[in-house]
């Protein structure tokens, strides 16, 4: 597997406005961010929670802001299985970005980034070893492929859900990714709209809380 994008190294320079230097190195590039005030720094928690009256839909909350997000549509589960359609309860961290590289350029964030390449895929088999883990296919495998024809990963955030350890059957494939135009329900996933992502992003880093519920 490629080397993903290395998170960004943060450093306040006191009156020198925000810049960004990317250094290509081969696979490997750096990020490094000089924020110079609250509004650029990275986001201690973003909240997710059902909207009234409608479980596959709901809200997030960062920072005073406030988008509709697409839920799973068996709602927020507790106690998430494999292929029951929830959005799992719990908080969570995101782990890197997923991003189609041919079709945008890399994102501002405090996150890992990682292009997306055609064999990438999730494996979903509670049965795999690999379960819930990146997997590279070949034509025929059966897996969740990440180029999709439409634009719903163009951008996936990649959560510690079912990670740390992974239970077989507790669940595969949760990320935030980009919502369908009539944001209709996902299968577990947290989705939204381009702008909403592209936002979040910005000011999204390893340490920051996902609380879902």
């Amino acid at each position: 597997m490629n080397v993903p994008v290395m998170a960004s190294n943060r450093a306040i320079v006191a009156g020198q406005a925000t810049q960004d230097s990317d250094i290509g190195m081969g696979n490997k590039a750096i990020s490094i961010t000089y924020p110079t005030d609250a509004r650029d720094r990275p986001l201690a928690a973003i909240r997710v929670h059902r909207a009234a009256g409608d479980p596959c839909r709901g809200w997030l909350t960062a920072d005073g802001w406030t988008v509709p997000v697409a839920l799973g549509r068996g709602g927020i589960l507790a106690n998430k299985r494999e292929g029951d359609g929830g959005t799992p309860r719990g908080t969570y961290h995101p782990l890197q970005l997923w991003w189609r590289a041919d079709r945008h350029p890399r994102p501002r964030t405090y996150l890992p980034a990682r292009p997306i390449r055609p064999e990438d895929a999730w494996c979903e088999d509670p049965r795999d070893r690999r379960y819930n883990q990146p997997i590279r296919l070949i034509q025929d495998q059966s897996g969740d492929r990440l180029t999709r024809e439409d634009h719903l990963y163009d951008f996936i955030v990649e959560i510690d859900h079912n990670a740390g350890p992974r239970i077989a059957g507790r669940g595969s494939a949760v990320f935030l990714h980009l919502a369908r135009p009539n944001f209709s329900p996902t299968a577990g996933c947290v989705s939204m709209t381009k702008s909403a992502m592209l936002r979040l992003l910005r000011r999204m880093s390893s340490q920051t809380k996902i609380m879902i519920g």
